[in-house]
């Protein structure tokens, strides 16, 4: 049996397999982007796939503070494409 990469969402603080998550990354060029592969080079924050939790994200600043960059409109409503609900 193999282990499942688990992860913590810098949002709500839980634990889900890698999978469950979407990745957004600070390259070392310092651009923010969302790499769904969750293999790009750079400083990697996790956050769920549910709409209230990308709404919790953009208003506490939650993904902001994981990358020490402010996170640019466009990378949220980029997100929203990958929720679930």
């Amino acid at each position: 049996m193999r282990k499942i990469p688990m992860r913590k969402c810098v949002v709500t603080q839980e634990r889900f397999p890698k999978k469950e998550l979407i990745r957004v990354v600070r390259t070392p060029e310092g651009e923010i982007v969302v790499d769904p592969t969750g293999k790009k080079n750079g400083h990697g924050a996790y956050v769920s796939r549910s709409r209230q939790t990308i709404e919790k994200a953009r208003k506490n600043h939650a993904l902001d503070r994981a990358l020490e960059t402010t996170i640019p409109q466009e990378i949220f409503d980029q997100l929203e494409t990958y929720c679930d609900e």
